[in-house]
């Protein structure tokens, strides 16, 4: 069983009286962490129920909230209770359906979870606006996958364990930009069993949420767009280049790329300006949130030596996101039509703060040419630069930056 650091959060927020909305791709551990909590509550004698609407007869109780209710009655009387509905997304309306529920103040907790459907993410968070809390779920990050790998030996000492164990670390970060962090994956024992189970994962998203719940009809194109997205991961999106490669229209390919999207499959990245007669305005960098779909998606799952630097970056970002990034202060990049470009910019304190990536071994403080001229132009406090191993400073002008192993990024 591999830990989750959200399992706190997601205990925590039984406490409150809204709707817990645990949001996230297909097959990251949802329904498994709240089988966890299930049993804790079952050890407590706290009443609870599991309903899951992707089995038949659990969906027979969603017909009406009357039969639910009198389903959830049966099992807890005037009680007390959680109940918690895996899938929500199958059901029509469902914002709609939890909101009348909600509003009858009854004494039910509902935590309700599903995979990235429009229908979840957008239709069911604004029907319970203001009864809702909403939490979001990654697959298994870094910090998350040493602790399982190093049989949570070291889960106080971890930090010590990455600056002490370079060797062993280095080969369990080649084993995460290989695989990624999807629970079945990192517990499979081969590679065979791996790439089954990254590929089941993979169609059941295209069969479930492409075909089925947001009616793409030609999941080919779309599965196409996919891997033409991992090829070019990290670089400007072309998006009539990327339409005519795909074989759609530019609106489709838009709405394909807003599909991958809110389905968590990928992030679009947006330029930062604040001269937009300078800078490249409306051209995004796409990135992955798991790096094992990224390689799955290029063909390359579970190679060892096609990992190279655009895999680290994209590793790079999904630290970053999960650590930086907020609805109103995404992650961006950085690039003039002169060419000068930065990796990411991240925003701490209503500052724009410059993040290069470099995946080698870095033996002094060095920085590009792009990097010094966003120095120059924007003067922040401190920049950053993301390597293998070197921790050090160095000062221009006013700035300070720093050198920073990956792996402090995980803490």
């Amino acid at each position: 069983m591999i830990k989750r650091s959200n399992y706190n959060i997601i205990k925590r927020s039984l406490q409150k009286k809204e709707v817990t909305i645990l949001i996230g791709a297909r097959q990251i551990g949802k329904t498994t962490v709240l089988r966890e909590i299930l049993n804790d509550l079952s050890k407590q004698r706290e009443l609870s129920l599991f309903l899951n609407l992707d089995i038949e007869e659990d969906a027979a109780f969603f017909e009406s909230q009357q039969i639910l209710l009198n389903r959830i009655r049966l099992e807890f009387g005037n009680k007390n209770g959680y109940i918690f509905i895996d899938e929500i997304q199958q059901k029509e309306d469902a914002g709609r359906f939890l909101k009348g529920i909600y509003d009858m103040d009854l004494p039910y907790k509902f935590v309700v979870t599903g995979s990235g459907s429009l229908e979840l993410k957008e239709k069911i968070s604004e029907a319970l606006t203001g009864r809702k809390h909403l939490l979001h779920m990654w697959p298994v990050s870094f910090y998350e996958y040493l602790d399982y790998k190093t049989a949570y030996k070291y889960s106080d000492r971890l930090q010590d364990f990455c600056s002490i164990e370079s060797n062993k670390l280095q080969l369990l970060l080649d084993e995460y930009l290989a695989h990624g962090g999807y629970p079945k994956v990192i517990t499979s024992e081969d590679l065979a069993s791996k790439v089954d189970v990254v590929n089941e994962v993979f169609t059941s998203y295209i069969t479930k949420d492409i075909s089925y719940l947001l009616e793409v009809r030609a999941t080919d194109k779309f599965v196409k767009m996919i891997k033409l997205l991992a090829v070019q991961a990290g670089g400007i999106l072309n998006y009539s280049q990327l339409a005519s490669d795909t074989g759609v229209s530019l609106d489709t390919l838009k709405n394909y790329l807003w599909y991958a999207e809110q389905t968590f499959i990928i992030s679009l990245i947006k330029p930062y300006f604040t001269n937009a007669k300078k800078e490249l305005t409306k051209s995004p960098v796409v990135y992955f949130n798991d790096v094992g779909m990224l390689n799955f998606a290029a063909g390359r799952f579970g190679r060892f030596n096609f990992v190279d630097g655009f895999v680290f970056q994209n590793f790079i970002f999904t630290l970053l996101n999960q650590k930086y990034s907020t609805p109103l202060n995404p992650i961006n990049h950085w690039r003039t039509k002169d060419k000068a470009e930065v990796d990411f910019i991240i925003h701490i304190d209503n500052e724009a703060i410059p993040v290069e990536v470099k995946h080698s071994n870095l033996k002094k403080t060095a920085i590009s040419r792009s990097f010094r001229s966003f120095i120059n132009r924007y003067q922040p406090s401190k920049a950053f630069v993301i390597n293998l191993s070197l921790k050090d400073t160095m000062q221009l002008n006013e700035t300070i930056i720093e050198f920073i192993p990956y792996w402090e990024l995980i803490f």
